[in-house]
């Protein structure tokens, strides 16, 4: 996976915020439980020595995660996107063409995305079926439920 995520200075910096967090406080609580549990003596049979190495694992893997997202990140300036389409840091109201109601998604880069709050990832199937359109354009996106119908009605940018 050599592909590009894209992401605001802040949302950049809760990642690697949250790497040092994991790898500065959490780690060293699960090596000390560890190292406890392997000095009760047979590791074969100790439970409590193997639910932590599962946990150290699987705290490496959250870690490994992020590292790889800092390492294939690319800092956006929202300000120096175009206005009058749908970009990065866009904030757009949408219409759906089957149900007739209006939905609002603002597009966010990885570290800032909150599905319930209508925050997508630019990078998620919404993101890219409307990542260029304009006011008045209709959109079908294809998600693994079937496929979405949208018209553009607004485009804002808050930050800008």
């Amino acid at each position: 996976m050599t592909d590009q995520i894209p992401m605001t200075r802040d949302g950049y910096n809760r990642k690697r915020a949250e790497v040092a967090r994991l790898e500065q406080d959490e780690m060293p609580v699960i090596l000390e439980k560890i190292a406890a549990a392997r000095d009760e003596g047979d590791l074969s049979e100790n439970a409590e020595y193997h639910a932590q190495r599962e946990a150290q694992g699987l705290l490496q893997a959250r870690i490994n995660k992020l590292k790889s997202d800092l390492a294939r990140a690319v800092i956006v300036d929202p300000t120096k996107l175009p206005t009058d389409q749908v970009a990065f840091g866009a904030t757009v109201v949408v219409r759906d063409l089957d149900l007739d109601d209006e939905e609002e998604f603002t597009l966010v880069g990885a570290g800032d995305e909150d599905y319930d709050a209508g925050r997508f990832l630019i990078t998620s199937p919404i993101g890219q079926g409307l990542l260029g359109k304009k006011v008045g354009d209709q959109v079908e996106i294809p998600v693994p439920r079937g496929v979405l119908r949208y018209e553009v009605l607004s485009i804002c940018y808050d930050e800008r």
